[in-house]
């Protein structure tokens, strides 16, 4: 899941960040942590894990893990979860696919790299700790000239789907994708009965999706786990917008 991070708390800290790839079990375990602290602790979600206070399901051994850390206390404050083509094949399967299926995107298979469990440190929600975020993600794809990036962007359901569902029917207007790249959700938000007529905000984590080029591709999956409705987003790295080019890819 891409989740929607919240605003900076008052006590936000000012200190210098870098982003790395993980190379150990320690700083994927610091991962695993702050992804609990945020999805079970600060959300309630229901989490898989068999060992407390972390967030580690199977997909994540298949993964490289993004973080930013403060280069103080060496914390990490931030992480994205990112598995490449090969290790989903090697898996069989995206997180995507146990939401949605994926059947009209096999042919773009080999070049979809997914991202999810995207979440930062309360203390740490900035612009700089998501412009991090995005530059390394940015870095990798150009690193390995992959062509497309594909997730589930999350929306809460607390108060009952009908943002959600409005939602959805503002962004299908101007970011639906082709039909040829459609996807459909295996348990779906039940639209029809949601008002879907109410003023929805676009989330700011979706808004930037959306301005660097990518689309929504279906209806939302409901995801019970999170209590979100998930909208499976895909951006065509070719069409990533020049001005998220110049300011992401160093």
């Amino acid at each position: 899941m891409l989740q929607q991070l919240q605003s900076p708390t008052s006590h936000t800290r000012r200190r210098p960040l870098s982003v790395v790839l993980a190379h150990h079990e320690d700083q994927i375990r610091a991962a695993q942590k702050l992804r609990y602290k945020v999805f079970a602790e600060e959300m309630g979600a229901r989490l898989p894990s068999r060992e407390g206070n972390i967030d580690q399901d199977l997909f994540d051994a298949y993964c490289d893990h993004l973080l930013v850390q403060d280069d103080e206390t060496g914390e990490v404050v931030g992480t994205y979860r990112i598995l490449p083509p090969a290790q989903a094949k090697k898996l069989g399967s995206y997180y995507s696919d146990t939401e949605f299926d994926l059947t009209r995107l096999s042919a773009l298979r080999p070049e979809l790299v997914e991202i999810g469990r995207s979440c930062v440190h309360p203390d740490y929600r900035t612009g700089a700790t998501i412009a991090l975020l995005w530059s390394g993600l940015a870095e990798y794809m150009q690193a390995r000239n992959y062509q497309y990036l594909i997730g589930c962007a999350s929306v809460s359901l607390i108060d009952g789907g009908h943002l959600a569902a409005s939602l959805y029917r503002k962004l299908a207007e101007k970011h639906l994708g082709p039909i040829e790249w459609r996807v459909f959700p295996r348990c779906p938000l039940p639209l029809a009965a949601l008002n879907q007529k109410l003023d929805a905000e676009i989330p700011p984590l979706i808004k930037g999706y959306l301005r660097a080029g990518a689309m929504i591709c279906g209806e939302p999956a409901w995801d019970p786990d999170f209590n979100t409705a998930d909208l499976f987003v895909l951006l065509p790295m070719q069409k990533v917008d020049q001005r998220y080019a110049r300011h992401f890819i160093r």
